[in-house]
């Protein structure tokens, strides 16, 4: 008869926790929860390496995984040499002309100005031999060509050895900090591409689940890993419809969580505000009764993080409970 009276026990013993307060109305039952974050792939390279083994504790911005940022990198040190270019040319605007130009420009125009002389001379010298008789109407021609090339000439090198000594334009220098900008947000727009590389941990929790391995390609937009928010679990309970105007968030709350003998401390962090099952306001007063909302309970000690799923009993510490 032995076994027989353990199993009596057995099922007693459920029994006699049930009824402990069977006044307490103020008692729900729900499980505990976490914010689920998924991971999401941003560009689609291999999985170089996984940092973190599943069920590890994770801080906010540390490094979980990374992936083949080789076209990331190479994209980026082309910008960065952008950059380098397009401020050295500012840099040689704002400077100015270097002397060495100006002395070239000088010397361009001083033999512009002699050669002009001698095509002078050429071309006269062909007329008077035309009106003697002694040359032809094409070799006048040509001189002439030739005088009024080097006329052109003496006028370009006036024109650049003056744009040398007049130095920079607002325009010019305007353009050249424009270029300047414009190759610094390519940069740092390649800088944020090899960043995306490499998934960081948005806040503190679990890292829970990876969804692809080292040396897998996943596809741009998927999650690769799942992780578990917060450094605790919250209580995921429903309240009935009977309390439901009394809970608001802030409601301090005891929690009695399966497997710990000690009840723990919480407090409302949300209640919905719509039912579970969305009703329709035409329900009778026993229908309202029926109905739930759920509510996130933020356990408040500091200790071990606690298993997701497991049961637990929230009682709610109303105001008027005489708490």
């Amino acid at each position: 008869m032995r076994p027989i009276h353990l199993i009596v026990t057995g099922l007693a013993a459920p029994l006699l926790v049930a009824c402990d307060n069977p006044n307490n109305l103020n008692i729900v039952v729900g499980e505990l929860a976490s914010d689920r974050i998924e991971l999401i792939a941003e560009v689609n390279e291999p999985i170089l390496e996984i940092l973190v083994a599943e069920g590890e504790a994770v801080s906010a911005g540390q490094l979980l995984l990374r992936q083949d940022d080789t076209r990331a990198s190479a994209r980026l040190r082309e910008a960065e040499a952008a950059v380098g270019q397009a401020k050295a040319r500012l840099d040689e605007l704002v400077r100015g002309p270097r002397q060495e130009q100006i002395t070239q420009a000088r010397a361009n125009l001083e033999g512009a100005s002699r050669d002009i002389e001698f095509r002078r001379t050429e071309f006269q010298r062909a007329k008077d031999l035309l009106e003697k008789e002694l040359a032809s109407p094409q070799a006048r021609d040509r001189a002439r060509a030739e005088l009024d090339a080097a006329e052109a000439n003496l006028g370009f090198r006036k024109a650049q050895l003056e744009e040398l000594l007049a130095g920079t334009t607002v325009e010019e220098l305007a353009q050249a900090e424009q270029a300047l900008q414009q190759a610094q947000a390519r940069r740092d727009n390649a800088t944020v591409d090899v960043e995306r590389h490499r998934l960081v941990a948005p806040v503190d929790g679990l890292f829970d689940t990876r969804l692809f391995e080292p040396g897998e390609r996943p596809p741009a937009g998927q999650p690769v890993a799942v992780m578990l928010g917060g450094s605790q679990p919250y209580a995921r309970i429903y309240v009935p419809e009977r309390l439901r105007a009394r809970v608001r968030p802030g409601t301090d709350a005891r929690i009695a969580v399966d497997g710990i003998d000690a009840s723990i401390g919480g407090r409302v962090r949300w209640v919905a505000h719509e039912a579970a099952f969305t009703p329709y306001f035409a329900l009778t007063e026993r229908d309202r009764g029926r109905l739930t909302y759920l509510a996130k309970v933020d356990i408040e000690a500091q200790q071990e993080r606690l298993p997701d799923g497991v049961p637990v009993e929230v009682e709610l510490l109303l105001p008027d409970d005489g708490q």
